[in-house]
């Protein structure tokens, strides 16, 4: 990260590009990130929820409320 890029700025990259996000319940979810708020509320597409590296569910797209994300990183 340069040191005039804010988090915002590395969120909007992300968008149309696949992601892998951690949620405070320890499940992890990876998807492309189609869109997110000022909230940090995130809708992915294709996603999919993983036990380790091993897909475990496929989702579609999902809504992920922010105040539930740990983190969000390129997949």
């Amino acid at each position: 990260m340069t040191t005039n890029e804010r988090p915002f700025d590395l969120l909007n990259k992300s968008v149309g590009q696949r992601v892998f996000i951690r949620l405070k319940n320890n499940v992890n979810i990876r998807g492309r990130m189609s869109s997110f708020d000022a909230h940090m509320n995130v809708v992915l597409e294709e996603a999919e929820e993983l036990d380790g590296s091993e897909l475990k569910t496929k989702l579609g797209t999902i809504l992920l409320r922010g105040g539930n994300i740990i983190f969000v990183s390129p997949a």
